[in-house]
């Protein structure tokens, strides 16, 4: 099938475009390269560079004919999105109904969107499953389920079918080492754990260490880009198939904590990784990991390479290179 990847450059866009191209698809990447990379556009897709809030430029690419989307464009700094919710009320919100319209236009009836587990909010809680009540605590959060009700309006009225994968944090680079650009001002736990190894930063912040958990740690749940690729495939092609919309969790049904990542990072590494204890940060839980029993029963999705030693040893492969 014909599928343009929307932020198909970025990290999780350009696994999700390389296990597409890997089962045969034709692919087309439109990526704005505000946070993706060059580096990781394959030479076997075709490009086209532009963004979702330009309808013109939308509308053009969307007129190449596609079987399907995927929808991954977004910004993912929930702090941020609480000091600008301009800046992804315009990428997230108004861009999806960009997409959504241009799709409807050009006869596009399904869509695979990249959506969050942070529309669930403060766990009740673990793991969280579908039932868990939807109640984001970030405006970012906020966005990607006004996104996931749009889909669901679209889906009645246009026809649109829509997948929506809720996940917490995307880790690890291709098991087979064939995409090497790294985040560009990465936030999350590991590739901060990388930006210290590698000397880019000079300590690591453990934000709290007196937790109720297995070692005073918080501990979140994480999920391989490459299982994360997988499951955003199966979920278009289940979408194609069924004529059928769903919206599924992608997780461990167990966590990682903070100071597991980083034990098993100096081990791999060989690298000290400094690191000191600091508050906790208000509004972090304990425990947060979602369960992917729905995803496993309709799509068949299990996660293969998200242990601990897989996410941490495939980033470093990547990340000792650009040192």
């Amino acid at each position: 099938m014909k599928v343009l990847v929307i932020g198909g450059a970025g990290y999780i866009g350009s696994h999700v475009s390389r296990e597409l191209l890997d089962q045969g698809h034709k692919v087309f990447v439109y990526d704005n390269l505000s946070s993706g990379t060059r580096e990781n556009i394959f030479p076997d897709l075709t490009f086209v560079e532009g963004d979702i809030l330009d309808t013109k430029a939308l509308d053009k690419v969307m007129a190449n004919g596609f079987d399907a989307i995927v929808h991954l464009a977004a910004f993912k700094a929930a702090g941020e999105s609480m000091i600008r919710p301009e800046k992804y009320s315009g990428k997230h919100i108004t861009g999806s109904i960009n997409i959504l319209n241009s799709a409807c236009a050009q006869n596009i009836h399904a869509i695979v969107f990249s959506s969050s587990a942070a529309t669930y909010g403060e766990p009740a809680y673990n793991p969280i499953d579908e039932a868990h009540p939807q109640n984001p605590i970030n405006y970012y959060g906020f966005t990607k389920l006004q996104i996931e009700g749009l889909l669901g309006w679209y889906d009645k009225l246009k026809n649109l079918r829509y997948a929506s994968l809720r996940y917490f944090n995307a880790a690890g680079y291709d098991v087979r080492g064939r995409i090497t650009g790294i985040e560009k001002k990465p936030e999350n736990l590991l590739p901060v754990i990388m930006e210290v190894a590698v000397g880019k930063r000079e300590k690591l912040s453990i934000y709290g260490d007196d937790y109720e958990t297995r070692d005073g740690t918080g501990i979140r749940d994480y999920i391989h880009v490459t299982d994360l690729a997988r499951a955003h495939v199966m979920a278009l092609e289940y979408v194609l198939k069924n004529d059928k919309s769903l919206a599924v969790n992608l997780g461990r049904d167990q966590g990682i904590s903070v100071k597991e990542m980083l034990d098993t990072a100096r081990k791999i590494s060989g690298m000290p990784i400094p690191a000191e204890i600091s508050a906790r940060r208000p509004g972090d839980p304990a425990t947060l990991y979602a369960t992917s029993k729905k995803a496993g029963e309709i799509l068949g999705w299990k996660a293969q390479y998200s242990d601990v030693e897989t996410i941490v040893r495939t980033t470093w492969e990547v990340y000792s290179k650009k040192r």
